[in-house]
């Protein structure tokens, strides 16, 4: 038997051309029974719709792309946030007969703009998704909005406009972080601050500062380091902070990366964690669960936060609608090894 087509397909399922056309494209506006019938009958048939035809038929693409922070300007990169992004965009357009075009950038580059807007011109994506810290970025929104070509921000922090937009309760799970080692005995809790550019981590300092305010601690700007996000400038700020005569007994560092290298300082001072000092992190990263001690850390749920914007990118592409407003999913605490009580010489409650 030759490889089945539409035809066979709206045969079997006793529905139009037209109608299996819509279904095997997600639109919308068809009954559920309807589309059960068609996918019923494309599994059967193990009917697989020719992509070209499809391109001409809709004069789409099928294709979105991810504009991300490019890891490999960094001089000890980490891929485990951009991969969190691609599982969870990949997911989507799967399910939904797309393709993702993943297109790391120089978000400080004066250029950003003309590249973005160059990449629309040559690749036609129909949507683009667009990771932090490049989703507050005002010249690539602008090049973008230029362009007329639909697109969804993920965690851009700041003000939330009209636009499609997934975003993460990065203050409010901060602040039970730093309650959560604060019950653990900890008064001395230090915070490594993430890049500044990064809009919405920038919550994440606002947490700890609200989770001390919860548990009466005071605030003290002599434990509070800023870093860039990488694991050296977490290798940095543990430098500063545990060689002095009144070290914290807890550090939670704005992301994962950063933490991992608190503990790199940490085992080379011959430091017990957690009995002597506690590190959480921030993202869930791989990562957390490679190094040893593994890594209590707030699990963002970024790859489900990158399917959810992408199905309502391409939900939009369909309805051609501007979509609901900003799309929460929240993110939650893991506790693992990297985290104890407070040591007895540090409590004075």
């Amino acid at each position: 038997m030759g490889k089945a087509t539409i035809n066979d397909v709206a045969r079997l399922a006793g529905v139009s051309i037209k109608t299996v056309s819509r279904v095997v494209n997600r639109e919308a506006n068809v009954r559920e029974s309807t589309r059960r019938l068609v996918d019923e009958a494309v599994s059967e048939l193990h009917y697989s719709p020719n992509r070209s035809a499809r391109k001409l038929a809709s004069r789409r693409s099928y294709q979105i792309a991810l504009l991300y922070d490019d890891p490999g300007r960094y001089a000890i990169p980490s891929s485990g946030y951009v991969i969190k992004l691609q599982q969870g965009l990949l997911r989507a357009c799967k399910q939904e007969g797309y393709d993702l075009l993943i297109h790391p950038c120089d978000y400080q580059s004066e250029s950003i703009g003309e590249e973005v807007a160059n990449l629309i011109d040559h690749s036609r994506v129909d949507g683009i998704a667009i990771a932090p810290p490049l989703s507050n970025v005002p010249a690539i929104i602008n090049a973008i909005q230029e362009k007329g070509t639909p697109f969804v921000q993920i965690s851009p922090g700041g003000n939330l406009r009209k636009h499609l937009t997934v975003i993460t309760n990065d203050r409010e799970v901060s602040a039970e972080m730093t309650c959560y080692l604060a019950s653990l005995g900890h008064e001395r809790i230090a915070f490594i601050k993430g890049n500044p550019d990064h809009k919405a981590v920038t919550k994440r300092f606002l947490g700890y500062q609200d989770g001390l305010e919860q548990c009466g601690l005071p605030f003290r700007t002599s434990l509070v380091c800023q870093g860039d996000n990488s694991i050296r400038s977490g290798e940095l700020c543990a430098q500063k902070m545990l060689m002095r005569k009144r070290r914290p007994t807890a550090v939670f560092a704005c992301n994962d990366d950063m933490a991992a290298g608190v503990l790199r300082v940490a085992q080379r001072m011959s430091l017990d964690i957690p009995k002597e000092l506690s590190v959480a992190g921030y993202d869930n990263i791989p990562l957390a669960q490679q190094i040893y001690p593994s890594l209590t850390t707030v699990n963002q749920p970024l790859s489900t936060m990158a399917e959810r914007a992408a199905l309502l990118l391409i939900e939009g592409l369909k309805s051609d609608g501007a979509g609901p407003g900003p799309t929460m999913i929240k993110g939650d605490i893991v506790v693992r090894e990297s985290t104890g009580q407070a040591p007895y010489w540090a409590r004075t409650r």
